[in-house]
């Protein structure tokens, strides 16, 4: 491998103030959960202070409510108890942005668990330039909501955004809602008709979700999400075949780091869903683990990774773990779709269809600042068996369906007619081939190639990122 090809491994961040406060068997028993490796990081305290360098953090206010909630009081009681202020004045409702703030710890110095979800007011009025954070009061000490309700959900309720600009963040928080098979999500980021140029941008950091039809949904617009060392722990929805670990819609971004997703939840012999269900727009995985090993469950046999062809891709350090389960595993470990175009159609550079006018150049290696891309350096595979090959890059079809979003026709196009390339450095583990054949063959990927001079950037994670979103003026 050259040293074109070579992790990079510094993690450039802008550094914005958000706010002036501190801020293999079939039906095995749980398995401790896999966790990724070690990365060195500033303290909790400085780390939250860092945010993508894409991400535009100017203009905020600071939150126009902050409730702090005591620890042993409300778990005596049951339901959030207040230091000072309290929410009972607000009616419910909250203009301005709210910033709520959990004891780390009880009594006893132990870490705090209320038996209960957390209590979000409902929001009003103008949203330009809000933020709305839940929060540990203490930075790197996680504090546990675990209750057995049905309807449990921490969900974040912002309609008609339009060109707003809004953020979210949830730090140091482990959601446990094993019953919750009615909401949504475990944290459903209920953020709808957002409106370039507005944008809502959303961070998670050290935190662990569970529960809800998926784990941690985020629905489709101008959304930017980006979560780092969390373990996004399971769902536990009823219908099996159509939910998800996590599940990410047409967003802009979505960019996880250090991060864990596992426990998506089987139903017997069924395939069931997948552990990262991803169509953002630009994906960004940093030393991310994806596992099938499930919670109260037999696992499930989807691809671990169901992602989209159309946008971009840049993966470095992901892991990729698979045990048995009780349907006859699909052959794919990472999924890269063309069947459903689910962003806005102003969020893509180029048709998804196929496009009578492009015809790839004869070598596509000269020609990667104008196709779809994703780029895979140092996966790692680690499975019950040899897997007949990881990645799957599917061909698009040359017609979208009667509801504008399937793209049908794709046994009709040729390979020349593709404007997807996929490409691997540095894979590991137990597998026969990096991609399919049918992706070689029908489409674009490659291993271990050399790149031409001019091509350096597609390893480089901020100029690929600069890259895809310069394309659509993001």
């Amino acid at each position: 491998m050259t040293s074109t090809h070579r992790l990079k491994t510094a993690f450039a961040l802008a550094l914005p103030l958000l706010f002036d406060v501190a801020p293999a068997t079939v039906n095995a028993a749980p398995l401790p959960p896999p966790q990724p490796a070690a990365v060195n990081s500033p303290a909790p305290g400085e780390r939250d202070r860092l945010y993508p360098f894409y991400m535009p953090m100017g203009g905020f206010r600071a939150p126009a409510v902050t409730l702090k909630v005591k620890c042993d009081a409300s778990r005596e009681a049951g339901r959030e108890v207040y230091y000072g202020r309290g929410a009972d004045g607000l009616g419910g409702r909250v203009e301005g942005g709210f910033e709520l703030v959990y004891d780390a710890l009880d009594a006893a110095g132990n870490p705090c668990v209320y038996p209960f979800a957390p209590f979000l007011p409902q929001v009003a009025g103008s949203l330009q330039g809000t933020q709305y954070i839940l929060r540990s009061s203490m930075p790197g000490r996680r504090v546990a909501f675990r209750t057995g309700d049905d309807w449990a959900s921490v969900d974040l309720r912002l309609f008609e955004v339009g060109d707003q600009r809004v953020h979210f963040e949830m730090r140091d928080v482990e959601l446990d809602f094993p019953a919750a098979i009615m909401p949504k999500a475990a944290l459903h980021l209920e953020v709808t008709d957002t409106r370039k140029p507005g944008l809502f941008t959303a961070v998670i950091r050290r935190s662990t979700i569970y529960g809800g039809k998926n784990g941690l949904f985020v629905p489709n617009g101008q959304t930017m999400l980006y979560v780092e060392d969390s373990d996004i722990a399971g769902n536990v929805g009823t219908n099996t075949d159509q939910e998800h670990t996590t599940y990410i819609n047409g967003t802009l971004v979505s960019h996880f780091r250090n991060t864990v997703f596992h426990g998506q939840r089987a139903y017997e012999n069924m395939a069931s869903g997948h552990q990262l269900k991803d169509k953002a727009y630009l994906r960004i995985y940093e030393n991310v683990t994806v596992s099938n090993v499930p919670r109260n469950s037999t696992a499930s046999a989807m691809p671990l990774i169901d992602a989209s062809a159309f946008g971009f891709t840049w993966a470095d350090g992901l892991r990729i773990e698979r045990m048995q389960s009780a349907q006859t595993p699909r052959d794919t470990l990472v999924d890269l779709r063309t069947d459903i175009r689910y962003g806005e159609p102003g969020n893509y550079p180029w048709n998804v269809v196929a496009d009578p006018s492009w015809r790839m150049p004869a070598d596509p290696l000269r020609a990667l600042d104008k196709v779809y891309l994703s780029v895979f350096m140092n996966t790692a595979i680690e499975s019950f068996r040899d897997e007949p090959w990881i990645f799957a890059l599917r061909q698009t079809g040359y017609r979208l369906g009667a509801d504008g979003s399937h793209v049908e026709g794709d046994d009709d196009t040729t390979r020349e007619q593709q404007r997807a390339v996929s490409i691997a450095f540095g894979t590991s583990g137990n597998y026969a081939r990096v991609y399919s054949e049918e992706s070689t063959r029908r489409g674009w990927a490659y291993v271990e190639p050399e790149l031409p001079a001019g091509a350096e950037w597609v390893t480089d994670r901020d100029a690929f990122v600069r890259h895809a979103l310069g394309l659509i003026g993001r």
